[in-house]
């Protein structure tokens, strides 16, 4: 009798056994806050989703899950290690939580992942793209022991063609070296810092974005340019295909639903026009998307084909009645107000940890009543700005700073023009290349209406030149050269920051040539007990012990830019979205949990701001 109860003990000890070697392999850090959605991550399947939603193909893999990693002296950085110290959750950034490791790298040392995956012989069939949503900073990617490629640069996406370097069979090797000195380096790094305090945060080091496959016939779409013309109703679509033909011909096709509604076919090496009779126009209120189709065709036959889509909307400046110039949404005065959103996690960092998750902030956002987000100082991920696109959410983009002498800047106040800082030619080099790089993957984005070189004066350098460039590489977007930094007759906005009270730049001064704004007011601050980062030391701009005293403050607020904005002033962004590491001025506790003050109160609130009587246009 005893014999069938020792056989179970025994069996009982196995599934242990097994348990316990699978939690080795991945388990979260404790010992933060997490938001709700941490539990719901799957290591084996993490962010599964389709991770480009403006050009969409059938065939691909995504390779998130769980990669090896190790930590080696920075000499290492050509040189794969003999042995990895464990596994690490792509796509999350090893300083994070839900990545399973929670360690710091540092610019001495180099991190490493390598990857054994299956590549399915219908990927193979055609050329197989590898690609990577962004790594944090310099990467080398090795394949099958071969080096494919560098890539530069933690906001941007970047891809490789993989065909050569793949082995017969689908068994395949993918390693990845990355090295990044965070605020120690000359690199964009926006608000990570060795030594994280008040507004400065914990460093994000590696990938933190989806890597994936695609299979690509040779010769294949691989960007989309589109701008939309509400005044003469045309679409024009450029598309960057790679191994053109001479004879290629570019098929793009424009649908409401399943209705076709415009067809175009033009030389690939030209731009398409579509028009679009009757446009429906995008816009917070109605945002509504086309669909399309882009398709290679040559001698007749689709050679490649993606699926992607676009709004019709634009975005403009005008003087008032007054003459003071304003921002323009469709040629109409809409006030654009919004909360910074940093886009910070307390389990992913820089990665939200789940779809759901993701699209979150933006919901809650909308339902504030709100109808516009600046995106601060971080670049996210095209599904981030998909759902902006979707929701209705106007975006001013920032791009992260990076290689400035001082954490603050040169301030020169509301009426002065501070001194541009001297940068290397690398850093400089650096600099042009990403945010090139960033507005030219971002540009597909409807929801995208402005612009921002620089924050604050970190690292604010030759702000005319920038400011012209970056104007003559997307001329259907609105630029703000320096959001609070230093003042300069260049660009369509001028920008102020202040805090805790709303105020806004002279009109007199500047706003019969640029658009007047408040880039920052507010921080407003209640910490909630269990629901902070730490225990004590937490901070706000001004904070508050009661949900009522919060919200006082906050209508004062909205009351005072009533007047403002009758006066000059085109948008305003309240600091901030959420609580990030220290900082307690969030509408939404850093672990998404708490909700401040209720979402009804607040739209409320901000439905008066948006009233067109406050402001009358020339006819």
């Amino acid at each position: 009798m005893r014999k069938p109860h020792i056989l179970f003990l025994l069996f009982l000890l196995l599934l242990a056994g097994t348990t316990l070697a699978q939690d080795k392999k991945w388990r979260m850090v404790k010992g933060r806050i997490a938001s709700p959605w941490a539990e719901q991550v799957n290591p084996n399947n993490p962010l599964p989703e389709y991770p480009r939603p403006q050009l969409v193909r059938d065939e691909w893999q995504n390779l998130n899950g769980l990669w090896d990693y190790a930590i080696v002296p920075k000499a290492q950085q050509d040189k794969m290690p003999a042995s990895f110290k464990g596994q690490i959750l792509v796509p999350f950034a090893i300083e994070s939580a839900l990545s399973g490791v929670g360690k710091t790298v540092g610019k001495d040392s180099v991190l490493w992942y390598r990857k054994s995956i299956n590549v399915p012989g219908k990927l193979r069939k055609q050329n197989v793209l590898l690609h990577f949503g962004a790594v944090d900073w310099q990467s080398e990617v090795y394949v099958n022991g071969k080096k494919v490629g560098t890539h530069e640069g933690g906001y941007d996406p970047f891809s490789f063609d993989i065909t050569p370097y793949l082995k017969k069979g689908s068994a395949q090797e993918i390693a990845v070296s990355v090295w990044d000195p965070s605020d120690e380096g000359p690199q964009p790094r926006g608000k990570q810092v060795k030594k994280p305090e008040a507004i400065w945060y914990t460093p994000v080091t590696g990938i933190w974005q989806t890597v994936w496959l695609e299979s690509v016939p040779k010769t294949y779409i691989a960007a989309t340019r589109q701008i939309p013309d509400i005044d003469k109703g045309t679409l024009t679509i450029t598309a960057d295909v790679q191994n053109l033909q001479a004879n290629d011909r570019l098929r793009v096709t424009a649908f409401d639903g399943k209705r076709k509604v415009a067809e175009q076919e033009a030389s690939a090496a030209s731009p398409a026009i579509l028009a679009i009779k009757d446009a429906k126009l995008w816009s917070p209120g109605n945002p509504f998307l086309y669909d399309l189709k882009v398709a290679v065709v040559r001698n007749g036959k689709v050679v490649d084909e993606a699926k992607s889509y676009f709004a019709m909307r634009k975005i403009s400046m005008a003087p008032d009645v007054n003459g003071v110039q304003r921002m323009l949404l469709n040629n109409e005065f809409v006030f654009q107000y919004g909360p910074l959103d940093q886009g910070w996690w307390p389990d992913g960092l820089y990665t939200a940890p789940t779809e759901e998750a993701l699209l979150f902030d933006i919901d809650k956002t909308k339902e504030m009543g709100f109808n516009m987000i600046r995106k601060h100082v971080k670049v996210e991920p095209a599904r981030w700005y998909y759902h902006t696109d979707k929701t209705g959410m106007l975006v001013w983009q920032d791009m992260p700073n990076g290689d400035w002498g001082g954490r603050w800047g040169n301030h020169p106040g509301i009426e002065g023009q501070g001194e541009d800082m001297v940068r290397s030619p690398e850093s400089e080099k650096i600099y042009r290349t990403e945010w090139g790089q960033i507005m030219k993957e971002l540009h597909h984005f409807p929801s995208i209406v402005v612009w921002v070189p620089f924050n604050e004066a970190w690292g604010q350098f030759k702000t005319k030149e920038i400011t012209e460039w970056t104007m003559a590489m997307d001329p259907s977007r609105l630029v703000n050269s320096a959001s609070g930094g230093n003042f300069h007759p260049v660009g369509h906005i001028i920008d102020l920051h202040n805090y805790p009270d709303p105020v806004m730049p002279r009109a007199d001064l500047f706003g019969q040539k640029q658009v007047i704004v408040l880039g920052e007011f507010g921080g407003l601050g209640l910490p909630v007990e269990g629901h902070t980062w730490q225990q004590k030391d937490n901070w706000g701009y001004q904070s508050f012990k009661t949900t009522e005293e919060l919200f006082d403050k906050y209508k004062a607020f909205t009351e005072k830019l009533e007047d403002l904005i009758q006066r000059g002033l085109s948008a305003a962004i309240y600091t901030q979205t959420t609580d990030v590491e220290i900082e307690t001025n969030g509408l939404m506790t850093y672990d998404r949990k708490v909700i401040k003050i209720p979402a009804e109160k607040l739209r409320q609130v901000h439905t008066r701001l948006y009233d067109p009587s406050l402001v009358k246009m020339k006819e």
